[in-house]
């Protein structure tokens, strides 16, 4: 069965998007890291998107890099964006199984980008947007 941690997960990933019936599956691993939450992701899409198109969009997202060129193994790994307060996005590619969907790796620095950064972030935006 699944573990308390990756209920949380679940439900929490729900909440955040406002999507209390949003099909979502999660396995949580602990590895020896010294910090670093890494997620291996499925998405899936209401119409095909390539892999081209998902780095482009993630690339401009704030607060997201795009490490993305497995021939040269450029991808994110814990060690690598610790210290960092961005979000890394690498492997992305396309679910053989399905058009409409794609797989990609997503690492961060837990320590730094969590919800106190996050509260920050979203707070400066409202802010600069005159939202708030």
């Amino acid at each position: 069965g699944y573990t308390q941690e990756e209920w949380k997960l679940m439900q929490e990933v729900r909440k955040i998007m406002h999507a209390d019936d949003l099909p979502l599956c999660a396995t949580c691993v602990r590895v020896p890291v010294y910090v670093g939450h890494s997620a291996s992701i499925h998405a899936e899409f209401s119409h095909p998107m390539t892999p081209e198109e998902a780095r482009a969009i993630l690339g401009e997202s704030p607060g997201t890099k795009v490490l993305d060129d497995p021939s040269v193994s450029l991808y994110p790994h814990a060690w690598s964006v610790a210290g960092s307060d961005n979000v890394y996005i690498g492997r992305v590619r396309q679910d053989i199984c399905d058009p409409r969907a794609l797989m990609m790796w997503v690492v961060m620095d837990n320590l730094r980008k969590g919800g106190a950064l996050n509260a920050l972030q979203i707070a400066e935006s409202l802010i600069a947007n005159e939202w708030l």
